[in-house]
């Protein structure tokens, strides 16, 4: 999401639920319809709901999953604090063409939450993030077939897995603690040497001299996140969903210990029996007015995508540059290269040389696979918090739910958290534990 709080989307549902004293109608409100917001809108509609969208964008995800990598990544679903990330951290920063950038600012939030990211990067805690994180990430990896049973949607997906590569001899040894936690947690892998690379992709041909071997992660999908959100939304319409756009949240109200509406600038206050806040980077500056202090902090991503030229020299599924943190991923007959972790608050800037990065490792890797002259610039916030998994189930209200702070991984987690979530909302029991999961573990 992006440009505050006004990023908001309210997805109002009239849900016919069912509970030990008999039938009666719950409205329940959701904020937020990036891939988050509409998969749990459109889980809370299949049961269902009548519900009503509200959007500041003139339609479904135009903000933070507008132009993301394209991954499906269950197989890369780990936390970005790791061990040894701190000393990586120093030494990207001094890259010519570096991963990451920290702009100095005067915020004491950015600093309390990188503080706190640091104090994850330790063994215990990367195995206690990685494994909750996975949770959610393999409840959605089985959720999606059956939603693309039901809906039919179509969003340039291929089933080709993700692979890995690796520039030096370095990285490659490296990764077998890797290959150990993907083992742990049944994620299906492959270790390859350059033949094997090139077999998995073979426009790789071109340039053995630039890689040295890789690990394919054969349960990963991709696909265009904008594509599924918009066709999503539209089976949602189909169900009754009613999308009303160019709408401003101002707050949430709170009465007698409970959220008593939504209000918003254009409708006034848009009142349920329940809601869930979905709202990407800019729910905690929503919610900290209620008091509820999450530590989700926006780091900001760049991509470019670009029309395919030669099939024979692109990439066929996604391309994980090691070095520099990029991935590269076929998208039908286009090309999306993202990458870059900026932490320099709420800014959705696309400086001149900002894709200068994505835009050398796709010619670096591919060249002559997509048109470097004919680029689309994109930039959005990822809502990150510090341990990696996202902040999702119950709040402080009892009838407020949460589903953000997914990080790179919205879309990978989408299925998933939406349909918990919902399940929650409900007052059905998930499928999955939320133990770990919600607000309380930053009590």
């Amino acid at each position: 999401m992006a440009n505050g709080v006004r990023s908001a989307i309210l997805v109002t549902a009239s849900i016919v639920h069912v509970s030990n004293h008999g039938s009666s109608t719950l409205k329940v409100i959701v904020m937020g319809a990036g891939v988050i917001g509409v998969t749990t809108a459109w889980y809370l509609a299949k049961a269902g709901a009548e519900v009503v969208v509200l959007d500041r964008q003139p339609g479904p995800g135009l903000e933070t999953s507008y132009a993301n990598a394209g991954e499906l990544s269950y197989g890369m679903t780990s936390p970005w604090a790791a061990p040894g990330i701190p000393v990586k951290a120093i030494k990207w920063l001094f890259m010519k063409r570096r991963p990451l950038f920290i702009w100095p600012l005067i915020s004491p939030t950015m600093w309390l939450w990188g503080i706190k990211m640091l104090q994850n990067c330790n063994d215990e805690s990367y195995r206690v993030n990685k494994g909750r994180m996975v949770r959610i990430s393999n409840y959605s990896r089985d959720s999606l077939p059956d939603l693309i049973a039901e809906t039919g949607i179509e969003f340039d997906m291929r089933e080709r897995g993700t692979l890995q590569l690796f520039r030096t001899e370095k990285q490659l040894k490296g990764s077998k603690a890797d290959q150990q936690i993907l083992a742990e947690y049944d994620s299906p892998f492959e270790v390859l040497d350059r033949d094997g690379c090139i077999a998995a992709e073979p426009a790789l041909a071109a340039v053995p001299e630039k890689f040295v071997g890789g690990l394919r992660l054969t349960s990963d999908r991709t696909g265009d996140c904008r594509m599924f959100t918009v066709a999503l939304a539209e089976k949602a319409e189909a169900l009754g969903v009613k999308f009303s756009y160019g709408q401003t949240i101002n707050g949430i109200a709170i009465e007698n210990g409970r959220v008593a509406g939504i209000d918003t600038a254009d409708q006034g206050r848009v009142s349920g029996d329940a809601y869930v806040c979905a709202l990407g980077s800019y729910g905690p500056l929503l919610l900290k007015k209620i008091g509820i202090n999450l530590p989700v902090y926006p780091v900001k991503g760049y991509s470019i995508t670009v029309p395919l030229i030669d099939d024979a020299r692109a990439p066929q599924s996604t391309i994980m540059d090691e070095t520099h943190k990029v991935a590269i991923t076929r998208l039908g007959d286009r090309i999306r290269v993202a990458g870059t972790a900026e932490i320099a608050g709420y800014s959705n800037r696309l400086g001149p040389h900002a894709t200068d990065t994505v835009r050398h490792v796709l010619g670096d890797l591919f060249p002559g696979g997509g048109d470097l002259e004919t680029i689309e610039g994109w930039t959005g916030l990822r809502p990150m918090t510090p341990d990696g998994t996202p902040v999702l189930g119950a709040s402080k209200y009892p009838n407020l739910f949460l589903n953000i702070g997914h990080g790179t991984l919205g879309w990978t987690m989408s299925c998933g958290s939406g349909r918990a979530v919902a399940d929650l909302v409900l007052e059905r029991t998930p499928e999955i534990s939320f133990d770990g999961l919600t607000a309380e573990r930053y009590a």
